[in-house]
């Protein structure tokens, strides 16, 4: 169901029916500005994209040293069940004081991490680790391959 705002832009949403009557819920979809035309991110007959990776970080107990950890959960949430493969992340000079397993996560270069040393991570899969160090590095997905 699509309706337009008071801003002309679309929402996506699905009527809930209550005991006390009706009522909307709605959720934006991402646009892409392309040439000044407006376009959803999410293309008809596209198997997965960065989108469907879905990374959590937050704050755990400290080293015995003092210094702050952070856990990381990688999630695969596509909706149409697929793997996917080679998942890049942009990570800055990220480096940790606790050894964390290469092949779950490894720094390349300079903002490109590398997520289960590039094997696929099943639908509904996830992986986590956990690094140490004096602040927290922002982590988003740059790149995917959607596997079969």
């Amino acid at each position: 169901m699509a309706s337009l705002s008071s801003t002309g832009k679309a929402f996506f949403g699905k009527m809930h029916f209550h005991r006390l009557g009706p009522s909307h819920s709605f959720h934006n979809r991402k646009l892409l500005e392309h040439d000044g035309v407006k376009a959803r991110l999410e293309k008809i007959g596209e198997r997965c994209s960065e989108d469907d990776i879905q990374v959590y970080q937050g704050p755990t107990s400290p080293l015995p040293s003092g210094i702050p950890t952070y856990r990381v959960e990688i999630l695969n949430a596509c909706e149409t069940g697929c793997a996917i493969a080679g998942i890049h992340m942009r990570c800055g000079w990220f480096s940790s004081a606790r050894m964390i397993n290469p092949k779950v996560f490894k720094r390349l270069s300079y903002d490109d991490c590398l997520v289960n040393d590039g094997e696929a991570l099943s639908n509904g899969g996830s992986l986590s680790f956990q690094y140490a160090n004096t602040f927290s590095y922002p982590l988003t997905v740059t790149s995917v391959t959607c596997s079969p």
